[in-house]
C-alpha cells in the first residue's frame, strides 16, 4: 500500500511517500504565507521523486503547525504523536525522542509501541530552535551550513545565556568586540542551545537510546553538544531527520487504512 505523510511546518513543508514501510519519495518546500500552496507543491515534488501520480496514493496523513491546511489528508495527528511514531519506526528500542526544528523543540517519552507517555515543549523562546542558530550565524557573518562544523574545531567552554535569544545575541556581540575566535563563539552558541533542549528532555526523563529528528539533527555542532552534555556516545538520528514528523503522519495514515 502506498501512503503519504505531510508535515506542514512553520518554516518548511515536507512530504514523504511510503510503500510497505519504505520511503520511496520525498519533497520539501518553504511554507511561506500560503500553507495550502506549500502543501500542494511539497506533495507534487514527493510524487515526482517517487515516480508516481496522485491516484497511486491510497491514504494521506497530515501533521504540523499548518495541519488544518492539509485538506488532502484522510488522517491528521498532532506533532507529538507524529514524532513518537517516527522515533519508534526508525529505532524501535528508543524511549526518548527529540524533535528540534526551525521554530520549536519538543521531547517525548514513549513506550515500546511508540505510544506517548509524557512530553515537553520549548515554545517560549527561539533559543531552543533552529532559528536561534540561523540568527547567530548572521551575527557571526558565516553561512548557516558552516556554523555547525566550525563548532567542532573548538574545545573552549564559554558560558552563554541559554534562556533568551536576545540576551544570547547581545553576548555574541560582546564576544565579537572582544575578538573572540569565531570557532569558540560557534561552540558557545551550540552549547547554549543544547543546554536548553536537554533541560526540556530531563523534564520527561532521559532514557537509553535517544532519537533525534528535525532539521537541526543535520547540524554536527549541535549534535556533538548534545552528546557531550548528555554524556552519551551516540544519538540515534535517521538518514534524513528533516522528514521525521512526515513519516509519523504517513504511519498514522497506514493505521487508519
Amino acid at each position: 500500500m502506498i501512503v503519504a505523510g505531510i508535515d506542514c511546518g512553520s518554516r518548511n513543508t515536507k512530504t514523504v511517500i511510503m510503500q510497505d514501510g519504505k520511503i520511496i519519495g520525498k519533497g520539501l518546500v518553504l511554507t511561506g504565507f500560503d500553507q495550502s500552496a506549500a502543501v500542494t507543491k511539497s506533495f507534487e515534488a514527493a510524487l515526482e521523486n517517487a515516480g508516481l501520480g496522485m491516484k497511486d496514493v491510497i491514504k494521506i496523513g497530515g501533521t504540523g503547525a499548518g495541519m488544518e491546511e492539509i485538506r488532502e489528508a484522510s488522517t491528521k495527528i498532532n506533532e507529538i504523536k507524529a514524532m513518537a511514531k517516527a522515533g519508534n519506526f526508525f529505532f524501535p528500542s528508543a524511549r526518548t525522542v527529540m524533535d528540534v526544528g526551525a521554530e520549536m523543540g519538543r521531547a517525548v517519552k514513549i513506550d515500546e509501541e511508540g505510544r506517548v507517555l509524557d512530553f515537553a515543549i520549548n515554545e517560549k523562546c527561539a533559543a531552543g530552535a533552529g532559528a536561534f542558530i540561523e540568527a547567530m550565524a548572521r551575527a557571526l557573518e558565516v553561512k548557516i551550513e558552516e556554523i555547525g562544523p566550525m563548532a567542532l574545531t573548538s574545545n573552549k567552554v564559554i558560558p552563554m545565556n541559554a534562556q533568551c535569544a536576545i540576551f544570547a545575541e547581545s553576548e555574541v556581540v560582546g564576544l565579537i568586540h572582544a575578538k573572540t575566535p569565531k570557532a569558540d563563539m560557534s561552540k558557545a552558541i551550540h552549547d547554549a542551545m543544547a543546554s536548553r533542549i536537554i533541560s526540556m528532555v530531563r523534564r520527561i526523563g532521559v532514557n537509553k537510546d535517544i532519537v533525534m529528528i528535525g532539521g537541526v539533527g543535520l547540524n554536527p555542532g549541535f549534535v556533538n553538544a548534545l552528546k557531550t552534555q548528555l554524556e552519551i556516545d551516540a544519538l540515534l538520528i535517521p538518514e534524513d531527520p528533516t522528514f521525521g514528523a512526515a513519516v509519523g503522519a504517513a504511519l498514522a495514515a497506514v493505521e487508519e487504512a
